[in-house]
Order: C-alpha cells, then sequence, then structure tokens
C-alpha cells in the first residue's frame, strides 16, 4: 500500500521536529547540560516519533476503511500498529 505524499505532509513535519529535537540533545550531552534538560528533550523527541508513527499507521487504516486494500494489508497494519504500542 503506497500512501499519498500530501496525506504525510503532518508526519514529515513531526519527524523533522523530532530530528532537531534528537539534534538538540546530542548537542546537550556533548555540552554537559543538566540531565533534567536532556531528559525533556529527550522525551519530546521520543513523542513526537511515536505521534507521526501513530499518524502514518492512521492513514493507511483510512484507506483500508476506504477499501483500498485487501484482509493482508489489514492483517499488516496491525502488526505494525503494535509495534509501536
Amino acid at each position: 500500500m503506497q500512501l499519498d505524499t500530501d496525506d504525510m505532509k503532518p508526519a514529515i513535519n513531526r519527524l523533522k521536529r523530532a530530528q532537531g529535537q534528537l539534534n538538540a540533545v546530542i548537542r546537550m550531552l556533548e555540552e554537559g547540560s543538566d540531565c533534567r534538560d536532556v531528559i525533556t528533550q529527550l522525551s519530546a523527541a521520543s513523542k513526537a516519533i511515536d505521534r507521526a508513527g501513530f499518524s502514518i499507521i492512521a492513514t493507511g487504516m483510512e484507506q483500508c476503511l476506504a477499501g483500498e486494500s485487501s484482509a493482508a494489508d489489514r492483517a499488516d497494519l496491525e502488526k505494525l500498529f503494535l509495534s509501536l504500542a
């Protein structure tokens, strides 16, 4: 199942934000920043990645409900969903 690029823009934006947050975590670790600040930034990056993953899977499920996929695709989507849980 191919995902529509336009439908993926919110997920792409979240992943880019997470990329920036991960870069900040690396920089903070290299600079010896406070542990609480590092953990806060790492948590934000993790949540952004999770939300992007859920958004991608939701789009796939939406396509399934629209009848664009088979039962095998549904099983794959379920497996993907559970991998993020």
